[in-house]
């Protein structure tokens, strides 16, 4: 959601924000709601002073004889609008829904672009893997080693799903503990187990209702199935005031996630990239604004520090403003290179929403002394995706023979064992 003073004392640069994001001028329509529904609390403050003296009126009149009727008609015709006003100023107006449409406004750095191809890369860490054969896809490699059942799992739920056997399903599980792990242990996260449905007041607050309810699993409840454990995360939070000495506050969960990938027909179709229903360790990050940059950098080193660890070739991109996500500032994007596609990847994403969240959710802070309160930044990142971290292991510790070696740092979590089938 945008500060509506801002928007009033800067409407130029928010509109500048917005032709970053490929929009037209968005401030003369919102000034025109604005200044209409603030002629309405206005009229409503003056009509709830008058109402005040209504009851001293009725009472002297009726102490001298007088006829009353007159003042209590009035009167009751002034609560009548109060409470008309009342609610028209209350509900969701027009000049909520449309700030709920509008996206972030990117960050100073961010490049403007229109898509993935104006994306910039920043660094790379380690060295693609050479092989004297010609390298598989990972459905190939799995569906060989009788660990991974497309067919089975289409009978049951349609595409998009996948079931995972033997020790590869044991691998899920290890990468799992392993990143969880790292991220508490060494980085001071606090592991949480969220649940996973939630109402639309908690996608509101992290930005992914109303714009994007198509991409969600609804169920008969009016509940969603998590897109992603941010949801959660964030909300834990949601109409709260945090005392200032206890930012930043940082929150990671594994769970599984839901998207129905609305839009994306007859991409990746084959195999474990886009899928229905996936795994992911989540990082959440809680912080005062002036610390959020720092903390964006912090969040991105824990995900990149689990493909360090796993040993897998990566990149590290800064997205575009046309390719980072609606409710986001900026993003880095953590790209796996995969050579049985022979191409890069996504893995993770680590963002900084700036206080967009935040005022959806209503959470604030304050200081010990200080009687007003100003809005957090909430920052998220991918620590990370599971499912393509599979898919990673398998195409880059591939033998010619089919076989998959296991990464030293996953082998104490798999019981030493140093390679599938």
């Amino acid at each position: 959601m945008h500060d509506i003073k801002f928007i009033r004392e800067n409407p130029a640069a928010f509109d500048a924000g917005m032709k970053k994001r490929g929009l037209p001028p968005q401030s003369p329509a919102i000034l025109k709601l604005d200044e209409e529904k603030r002629k309405l609390q206005t009229e409503l403050q003056e009509l709830q002073s008058k109402r005040n003296g209504f009851a001293k009126a009725i009472g002297q009149a009726k102490a001298k004889g007088e006829d009353a009727s007159a003042i209590m008609a009035e009167s009751k015709a002034v609560n009548d609008r109060i409470a008309a006003l009342e609610t028209s100023v209350n509900e969701e107006g027009e000049l909520t829904k449309l700030l709920s449409t509008l996206p972030n406004i990117p960050a100073d750095d961010v490049p403007v672009g229109k898509d993935e191809k104006d994306n910039i890369v920043l660094r790379e860490h380690g060295k693609k893997p050479e092989f004297t054969f010609k390298p598989k896809e990972h459905f190939e490699l799995g569906e060989k080693l009788g660990l991974m059942d497309f067919e089975r799992a289409a009978k049951m739920s349609g595409s998009r799903f996948v079931i995972l056997k033997g020790q590869l399903a044991r691998l899920e599980r290890a990468l799992a503990n392993f990143m969880l792990d790292i991220h508490t242990k060494e980085y001071g996260f606090t592991e949480i187990l969220p649940p996973l449905l939630v109402k639309s007041n908690a996608l509101y607050g992290t930005g992914q209702l109303p714009k994007f309810e198509v991409d969600l699993f609804k169920t008969t409840t009016d509940h969603y199935l998590i897109p992603t454990s941010e949801v959660a995360l964030c909300n834990i939070v949601a109409d709260e005031i945090l005392n200032e000495a206890d930012l930043p506050l940082r929150f990671t969960a594994y769970t599984p996630c839901f998207r129905s990938e609305a839009g994306s027909a007859g991409k990746d179709t084959r195999g474990m990239i886009r899928q229905h229903q996936f795994t992911k360790v989540e990082l959440v990050s809680i912080t005062h604004p002036d610390k959020s940059a720092e903390e964006h950098e912090r969040i991105t080193n824990c995900a990149e520090e689990i493909l360090k660890r796993l040993g897998l070739h990566y990149r590290v991109l800064m997205l575009c403003t046309g390719d980072t996500g609606f409710g986001m500032k900026k993003t880095y994007d953590l790209e796996v290179w995969l050579p049985g596609q022979n191409a890069y990847r996504e893995i993770s994403s680590c963002s900084i929403a700036g206080d967009f969240q935040a005022r959806r959710m209503k959470t604030r802070y304050k200081g010990k002394d200080s009687k007003n309160t100003q809005f957090v930044h909430t920052l998220n990142g991918s620590g990370i995706a599971i499912g393509r971290t599979i898919v990673a292991i398998l195409e880059n510790y591939q033998q010619e023979d089919g076989s998959i070696t296991i990464p030293e740092a996953l082998r104490p979590y798999m019981d030493g064992l140093a390679k599938m089938g």
